[in-house]
């Protein structure tokens, strides 16, 4: 079972501060994915910063999305 996306906000430098529905907060690195593929498009800041949440977890404009097990599991404590 994994926990659901509830809020996203694009933070600098590539990062995406995730609130989940256990209302943990976690923050998620997307640097080591800019040179992946589709993933190459987020570096344009507008397009990264139009992520929003979709569904259970998080989408940007160019429909490109991430799993919310990955998120919960690649992203670290808010500190």
């Amino acid at each position: 079972m994994y926990l659901s996306v509830k809020e996203v906000k694009p933070l600098k430098d590539y990062y995406l501060l995730l609130k989940f529905e256990n209302n943990e907060e976690k923050l998620f690195d997307v640097k080591p994915y800019l040179e992946i593929g589709k993933f190459q498009e987020l570096k344009d800041v507008n397009l990264f910063k139009s992520v929003k949440v979709c569904f259970d977890s998080i989408e940007w404009d160019n429909q490109l999305d991430l799993d919310p097990e990955l998120l919960y599991l690649k992203s670290h404590n808010k500190t």
